[in-house]
């Protein structure tokens, strides 16, 4: 999730916040390593269910209670690790009534069992833990707990974790790579504040200590990061939408004094937006969990079957379209950005922060398709086209793998470009389709990688798209298509560009004719079109983000 009042005071703010989340490290610890790789400590267990029992004291902003592990062991061990942040005590862990010791380095936390383990025996133990959590500073940047309190004076509470990691306020397995299959989250709050969670509510029950406990059961599976606690003064409005899978029950959580608003912008937005993805990318992925959108005290984030909302009822980012096109304006960002991760991202989710650029480029991709469907193709490539100007190309849009980072901001508006891209030159908007639907059905409530996406596409489309995504993806730089002119109405071209062998098919034109595909490659390539002088000749650049370079 990412994008004030001006066009340049939005650029300056969404820099800053994003330069907090994506912070363009190249020097990684042993911290970064215990959170990022893929030990045995760590994939000799596979998670299959959570139940997250915790009281929020919104007074003392401290929390406190428990999270059981039930897993499935995938080879012999006697330890593991789990991981949660160092600030927030262990009070113990219990092992069928035995107490298990600790051993904890930076947020790595290590447990040893006292005896073997079998591979495929399920198994689980509980974590008790309590304690302060990380204050987000600017939720949903910086991530963490973020306490507030609304225009009434009511306690306003939500939790946004996607960079900092949701071992950050409770323990859990904190790797992309392993989603829980299913769970429950019961969460206890002062009486009178209503908190709302993920999946279904189950149950709600007075403890006769002051608090209520609300229980929500996720069906699917979820990533950590994704788990989130919203408590407020909620007021709860319903809704369904006919789709493509039956009826999908739509609920959303407002403060109270905004079920006006709330029923008229939602309404407005919620089942356009459902209609569209579901005829670009196929059903919507949690049927079974519904839709949720709930209001928060930040401004979105993509938390699965329970959207974070906080764009204030408006269309744009805060009001602003930041394309300049006119297009953004027309929707309200918050509610078509965030749903759209819930087919690229929640659906589909990268197994190691490196690729969040596979959740980031196909949702921002999303938001030119929901243009497309209503305003037409011409009107989404605009608003794609438009983004380029917040596109900085200095650094890759893949993170370093096995150390919990992430990729450039260009993510976002360069990963939507690059798509537009691949639609071009596969030529056939109704194969295209189907390859987004294809790879929502094919890598269904999975975890991929770079190399399952292109490979993907490529094998779809019957094009190789192996270089392409490579150039745009592992490179920060634009590829250069020089030409060169022999003075007689002949041409050539050639790619200049840092992947070997790129070879990028581009349409071309002589000014007044219609476009034509050409194939260059790093060879000075003869352009079968006659007549063509420096003047006359026109490259599609509204559709390929490239440089372009005329010669003599």
């Amino acid at each position: 999730m990412k994008r004030l009042l001006t066009i340049c005071l939005l650029c300056c703010v969404f820099a800053s916040a994003q330069a907090q989340l994506l912070d363009g490290r190249e020097a990684f610890g042993r911290a970064d390593s215990l959170r990022g790789q893929l030990t045995d400590l760590r994939t000799c267990y596979d998670i299959n269910y959570y139940h997250l029992d915790v009281r929020v004291d919104p007074d003392q902003q401290t929390i406190s209670g428990s999270n059981l592990f039930r897993f499935t062991a995938t080879a012999d061990f006697t330890a593991l690790q789990f991981d949660l942040f160092d600030n927030l005590d262990i009070e113990k862990i219990d092992y069928h009534g035995e107490a298990l010791p600790i051993e904890r380095e930076f947020n790595a936390v290590f447990i040893r069992f006292p005896a073997k383990i079998a591979e495929g025996r399920v198994d689980s133990f509980t974590v008790y833990y309590s304690g302060r959590p990380i204050q987000a500073k600017k939720a949903p940047w910086d991530g963490g707990f973020d306490f507030k309190k609304d225009s009434n004076g009511n306690h306003w509470i939500a939790t946004a974790c996607q960079g900092i990691g949701a071992s950050a306020w409770w323990p859990n397995k904190d790797h992309l790579s392993d989603e829980v299959d299913s769970m429950l989250i019961s969460v206890r709050v002062p009486n009178g504040l209503v908190n709302v969670s993920n999946g279904r509510l189950r149950d709600r029950t007075d403890t006769g200590d002051g608090y209520t406990r609300f229980d929500w059961f996720v069906s699917n599976p979820i990533n950590n990061y994704n788990v989130a606690l919203n408590i407020g003064d909620y007021v709860h409005l319903a809704d369904t939408f006919r789709g493509e899978l039956g009826i999908l029950d739509l609920d959303y959580w407002v403060l109270r004094g905004n079920e006006a608003k709330a029923r008229a912008h939602f309404g407005a937005n919620v089942k356009p937006m459902l209609r569209a993805f579901e005829y670009w990318f196929g059903p919507y992925p949690f049927y079974s969990d519904g839709y949720k959108l709930v209001e928060t005290p930040y401004l979105g984030m993509e938390h699965q079957s329970a959207i974070a909302y906080g764009n204030k009822y408006q269309n744009g980012y805060l009001g602003v379209d930041g394309s300049g096109t006119g297009w953004g304006n027309k929707w309200d960002f918050i509610i078509i950005h965030e749903s759209g991760h819930e087919w690229f991202g929640n659906n589909i989710t990268a197994s190691d922060l490196a690729d969040l650029w596979i959740h980031e480029s196909f949702t921002n991709y999303s938001e030119a398709l929901y243009i497309d469907y209503y305003f037409g193709k011409r009107a989404g490539q605009e608003y794609l086209h438009g983004n380029r100007r917040s596109i900085e190309n200095r650094t890759p849009l893949i993170g370093h793998y096995q150390v919990n980072n992430e990729g450039s901001a260009d993510m976002y508006n360069k990963g939507g470009v690059l798509l537009n891209m691949v639609r071009t030159i596969i030529n056939d908007d109704e194969k295209w389709r189907q390859i987004l639907r294809g790879l929502n059905q094919k890598f269904r409530h999975q975890t991929v990688n770079y190399t399952d996406i292109t490979a993907y596409i490529s094998k779809k489309s019957g094009k190789d798209f192996s270089k392409i995504f490579a150039q745009y993806v592992l490179h920060p730089h634009l590829p250069k298509l020089e030409f060169r002119f022999d003075g007689s109405g002949r041409a050539s071209c050639r790619w200049i560009a840092d992947v070997d062998g790129f070879d990028m098919p581009v349409r071309i034109r002589k000014k007044g004719d219609k476009y034509q595909f050409i194939q260059p490659s790093e060879e000075w390539t003869p352009i079968p079109l006659e007549n063509l002088t420096q003047e006359n000749i026109e490259v599609d650049t509204f559709n390929y983000y490239i440089d372009v370079l005329a010669g003599p």
